[in-house]
């Protein structure tokens, strides 16, 4: 089974998220498979880069069976952890350098470090049954993806703490309220929703799209984002070998059982 599915469609390259049966939680296998298809896409020139979930999330992160998987020895859980989310931080800076306007659809729950591949989109349509979480608390681990790289630029120091602090589960208003979501719909008419805007997009100049795009996403906020990225990953390795965090990825898997 393909993990990253790829359509075309009015001109636009869609990458749908095909783990549907571990509601698109993130591995290395995916990751890997999402960066080489967001490279071949960037070769077609799409007008938009359209990401989106099979099944009923878009992704819930890292998948902590996974890293329970990779954890016989402190080396082994710490190479696995690595590449994950380096991989994970990788793709977010593919996503935010891809010379096209980025989409995202999100048909469902988006959780942890996926949380980053919407972060990364230019718009985002939400349908009105998903939501964002950011979980890290319940197992104790460092934010990833952009949470703390990203999100309180996005959408303010102090929320972005709150919403970490407590756990916050983020309705579509909410997300949207906060300048993360640009459209709420039904689910059945997210793709429709992403097809007009992409119809909208067609109706303007490439060159213009893609300078806005580079003029925003400069080589000196990139840096700076690529260096809040690494500060990430260097605490999310620090604290999955720590016993507090085991014994957290062991309950919470439980609790999802």
């Amino acid at each position: 089974m393909q993990l990253v599915e790829t359509e075309i469609r009015n001109g636009a390259m869609w990458l749908w998220l095909n783990r549907p049966g571990r509601h698109n939680a993130l591995v290395p296998e995916l990751i890997s498979n999402l960066r080489t298809a967001i490279v071949e896409a960037a070769k077609s020139a799409p007008a938009a880069l359209v990401l989106c979930g099979r099944g009923h999330s878009f992704s819930t992160g890292g998948d902590v069976g996974g890293f329970l998987d990779h954890a016989a020895t402190r080396e082994q859980l710490i190479r696995y952890a690595n590449g994950l989310v380096a991989g994970l931080h990788d793709t977010i800076m593919d996503l935010l350098t891809f010379p096209a306007p980025v989409l995202a659809a999100v048909n469902g729950p988006v959780t942890g470090g996926s949380t980053g591949l919407v972060l990364a989109a230019d718009m985002v349509a939400m349908a009105d049954t998903a939501f964002v979480q950011p979980y890290y608390r319940e197992v104790g681990f460092g934010p990833d993806g952009g949470w703390t790289a990203l999100l309180p630029d996005r959408v303010g120091t102090a929320r972005s703490l709150e919403v970490q602090y407590l756990n916050s589960r983020l309705t579509p208003a909410q997300a949207q309220g906060l300048g993360l979501v640009s459209r709420i719909c039904p689910r059945s008419d997210l793709e429709g929703v992403i097809d007009d805007w992409v119809a909208s997009i067609r109706g303007g100049m490439a060159q213009t799209h893609g300078v806005t795009r580079s003029n925003v996403w400069d080589d000196a906020r990139l840096a700076l984002v690529r260096a809040r990225l690494e500060q990430e990953k260097e605490q999310f390795l620090n604290l999955i070998v720590r016993t507090e965090t085991l014994e957290g990825m062991k309950n919470f898997t439980r609790k999802s059982a």
